[in-house]
């Protein structure tokens, strides 16, 4: 029976995730030479290249692509098995998290701090991009978490909800009638912008972008300029104070999916735990939202009665 070295799936797992063998060997604090040897003898007993020689650069020939996926879930059970004696991730343990940018400034940053205190040797770095090149670093193996609205069901992740839509606007927004609704948004790569523009189009109205910003806040000033309207889960709405539009003369929107997801191989068991907690943050209180924002109702009313 032939038994292959875990540290020869590493360094298979650290040159595919680098995209070089120069910097898997900076990575693994070993040379660039010992590295190709690893790889060399993993080959030799797989019995195959994992590498396309034929192709510039780190591609993977299709046995590669299927021995790089067993590899991650066989490291990952190592992983698992190593923690459960008890030690803590490595003190080099950076976790990175893939997300857009409007879960930044809500739920994520109180999370990370709160997982850290029972992990102190644990740092983060946090990407913000589009749901699809997020998803692709994710399989990739360039981040570790990814946490991410779809329009469709995410059936992949380790935990998702799905998410009211609605729109947003302000007392100085004004839709004219025969005039195409403006939008304010992300751009067209938002999945925001793209079920507005598919509802819209869907009632048969037209539409403009009048406002493309590159962060929350920005959009959040253009629409109480009263520049257009935004679509947006209700949850990010009132989290940001914006006014929701209940009786909108625009098409309901469908909902959204957020959805939580790890990569394979890793530290895995530090992954979903800090991903069982993001969950927590994010659709617990989404949950009680409701609740919270009708017993606020019933206080402010209170108070100007008295």
């Amino acid at each position: 029976m032939i038994n292959i070295p875990t540290d020869l799936l590493r360094t298979l797992i650290a040159v595919v995730d680098q995209r070089s063998f120069t910097k898997a060997a900076a990575k693994l604090g070993v040379t660039q030479p010992a590295v190709s040897a690893q790889i060399k003898r993993l080959q030799f007993l797989l019995g195959g290249d994992v590498f396309d020689r034929s192709v510039q650069g780190v591609s993977l020939t299709p046995h590669g692509e299927t021995v790089v996926a067993y590899a991650r879930r066989l490291l990952s059970i190592n992983d698992q098995i190593v923690h459960l004696g008890g030690n803590g991730p490595r003190p080099e343990l950076v976790i990175r998290v893939g997300t857009p940018s409007d879960f930044i400034a809500s739920a994520l940053p109180g999370t990370l701090a709160h997982f850290r205190e029972r992990w102190p040797d644990v740092r983060f770095i946090v990407r913000t991009d589009y749901y699809e090149p997020l998803a692709r670093q994710l399989h990739g193996g360039e981040i570790d978490l990814l946490i991410g609205l779809s329009m469709t069901p995410p059936h992949e992740a380790r935990h998702s909800r799905a998410q009211e839509v609605i729109w947003v606007h302000s007392d100085a927004t004004r839709l004219a009638p025969n005039q195409p609704v403006p939008l304010v948004s992300y751009g067209e790569a938002c999945v925001y912008h793209r079920l507005a523009v598919a509802g819209l189009r869907s009632a048969g109205l037209d539409w403009e972008d009048v406002f493309t910003g590159p962060s929350f806040t920005s959009l959040a000033g253009a629409i109480s300029a009263g520049l257009g309207v935004m679509a947006i889960t209700r949850r990010r709405a009132e989290e940001a104070e914006l006014a929701v539009w209940e009786d909108a003369p625009l098409p309901k929107l469908p909902d959204l999916y957020a959805g939580i997801f790890i990569r394979e191989g890793g530290a895995r068991v530090i992954y979903e735990q800090l991903a069982d907690e993001i969950a927590k943050a994010i659709f617990e209180r989404s949950d009680h939202k409701p609740e919270l924002i009708a017993r606020l109702a019933s206080i402010r009313k209170a108070t100007s009665a008295a």
